[in-house]
């Protein structure tokens, strides 16, 4: 199974359109010694022409054309229109990782797994997503259900993955009505995606928004041969720190890097081989590779996601 990272940053990408913090500044001038990246998205592929997505960003069309991988191909059926994306999971219904969906509509079968309550999110209170479904089989939407997995094929019964999702805390977005989100299930609200090859038995974890690991997730930790962990925040404050007001990491759903309870202290374990952090926030000093918490993450074993890895299960 190929993994790619199409994008690895945090809502807004990086440098984020219409910030000056010191990360974002000192990267237009070219004084920061990191890259930039567009906001989170992963792709595994299925067989040797069809992918998976998991999530469907902001900056998916041109992270799609970023891929030849995942461009259109001529001649494979008799009208111009074709794609090598079998389908999109969803971890959440949070804009920064549905909005790419929209990008999707152009009259492609597309086939959507989601948690019920995500779908109930998107498809019957947001009018918007309806352009999914201007044709019959435009879109197919399945319902998936946290600690029940289900597998993705590509080209008939070929290869393929297995897909766990796992139920994280978390809560519904604030652009959902709050009677509407008092009325689904707050353990759908948020999941973490187990990606097994069919073909080997290899698995990765994608978890880019985790409010906090309970012994129960650290131990599974141990047994991914690719994990991608929630990077997002160096600090519960930082947000506060750099812009004087907002929320905390934990207040957001995001479990900070930094401290006794963050990231690095807690999952001192975590992962077989690759672990990596991913959708990290503009305000985060791990993306400066100058920075002393660049090389305390490194220390740690950890590396940071960046825009174009790959990797082969």
């Amino acid at each position: 199974m190929r993994v790619k990272v199409l994008g690895s940053a945090a809502g807004g990408g990086f440098p984020q359109w219409n910030c000056a913090c010191s990360n974002c500044h000192r990267q237009r001038q070219g004084r920061l010694r990191g890259r930039s990246r567009t906001q989170a998205q992963l792709a595994c592929d299925l067989d040797q022409d069809h992918w998976l997505l998991v999530n469907a960003s902001p900056d998916l069309r041109a992270q799609i054309e970023a891929e030849p991988c995942l461009h259109s191909r001529p001649g494979l059926n008799q009208t111009s229109r074709h794609t090598p994306i079998a389908g999109v999971v969803l971890t959440s219904a949070e804009l920064d990782g549905t909005i790419g969906l929209l990008l999707l509509r152009e009259y492609a079968p597309l086939h959507i797994y989601a948690t019920r309550s995500v779908r109930q999110i998107l498809t019957g209170s947001n009018s918007m997503f309806r352009m999914l479904h201007r044709e019959a089989g435009q879109a197919t939407w399945h319902d998936i259900v946290p600690g029940e997995s289900f597998d993705v094929r590509g080209d008939g019964d070929h290869a393929g993955v297995r897909c766990l999702p796992l139920p994280l805390d978390g809560g519904f977005p604030e652009y959902v009505d709050r009677e509407l989100a008092a009325s689904l299930a707050a353990g759908e609200a948020v999941i973490a995606l187990e990606i097994e090859s069919l073909a080997n038995g290899r698995k990765l974890l994608f978890a880019p928004s985790a409010g906090n690991a309970d012994e129960a997730l650290q131990r599974r930790l141990s047994g991914y041969d690719l994990l991608f962990w929630d990077g997002t925040f160096w600090s519960d404050d930082e947000l506060i720190a750099v812009r004087g007001v907002g929320r905390r990491a934990a207040q957001m759903g995001h479990m900070p890097l930094a401290g006794p309870q963050g990231a690095l202290a807690q999952l001192n374990g975590a992962g077989k081989q690759k672990r990596l952090l991913i959708h990290i926030n503009n305000t985060n000093p791990i993306l400066d590779e100058d920075s002393a918490e660049y090389a305390q993450v490194r220390a740690a074993g950890w590396e940071v996601a960046a825009d174009g890895m790959e990797f082969q299960l």
